[in-house]
């Protein structure tokens, strides 16, 4: 493996945060960094720079063993499945920055333990962890399951495969309402169109939505 040099960090936090990485000036809370453990395992994997502030600025850690201790405890204790960070840690200007990289995992979901001691599932949307919907649990599920979808290619899928042919987008709300489905149905068969490739699911700070492939 090729270690990490200081001007691969100073590149990296050029760049700033994104999709798969995230900056934190030390770990305080086991259950929030595993918010972003869990967001980037259901990903594509992430790295994790500790010592390093929101701006960019380099603060170093102070112990290293503290921060790789919260880390583990995290990935071990506050996400299910469990875990399992990787440490590096690189030298810059007398300081030390520790890199926790979390690989892009093949047991998706990953759940993460919250405040209110309930497991909620994490996605990573450009440089936040954001709560995934039941729809996104259900993609991710069945993605990792890998057993291919057999469409139920009827009236209902052939109106909301039509309306994006026309408009670009559609919320499950929408399409709900358009059809007069139950939410759970209109749900199925969002996942399964999502899983056959035909739409794709767009996540933001604010809503998620729909669109054609």
């Amino acid at each position: 493996m090729n270690r990490l040099k200081p001007y691969h960090i100073r590149q990296l936090i050029l760049e700033g945060e994104e999709v798969s990485l995230d900056f934190k000036k030390t770990i305080t809370s086991c259950s929030k960094i595993a918010k972003t453990l869990v967001a980037f395992a259901n990903n594509k994997g992430g790295r994790l720079l500790i010592g390093v502030a929101d701006n960019g600025e380099v603060k170093g850690v102070r112990s290293e063993d503290e921060e790789k201790y919260m880390l583990t405890k995290a990935a071990h204790f506050y996400c299910r499945p469990a875990l399992e960070p990787t440490f590096e840690e690189v030298y810059m200007d007398d300081k030390i920055v520790l890199v926790a990289e979390i690989k892009e995992s093949d047991m998706k979901p990953h759940y993460a333990l919250g405040e209110d001691n309930k497991w909620w599932v994490y996605i990573r949307v450009k440089d936040k962890s954001l709560l995934a919907s039941k729809i996104v649990v259900d993609v991710l599920k069945a993605d990792a399951k890998d057993e291919g979808v057999l469409i139920e290619y009827s009236s209902k899928e052939k109106a909301l495969l039509e309306y994006l042919d026309t408009n670009e987008r559609i919320t499950a709300r929408e399409y709900s309402k358009m059809l007069n489905l139950s939410r759970r149905r209109a749900q199925r068969i969002l996942v399964n169109l999502v899983l056959s490739g035909l739409i794709r699911v767009h996540t933001t700070e604010k809503e998620e939505f729909y669109t054609a492939s």
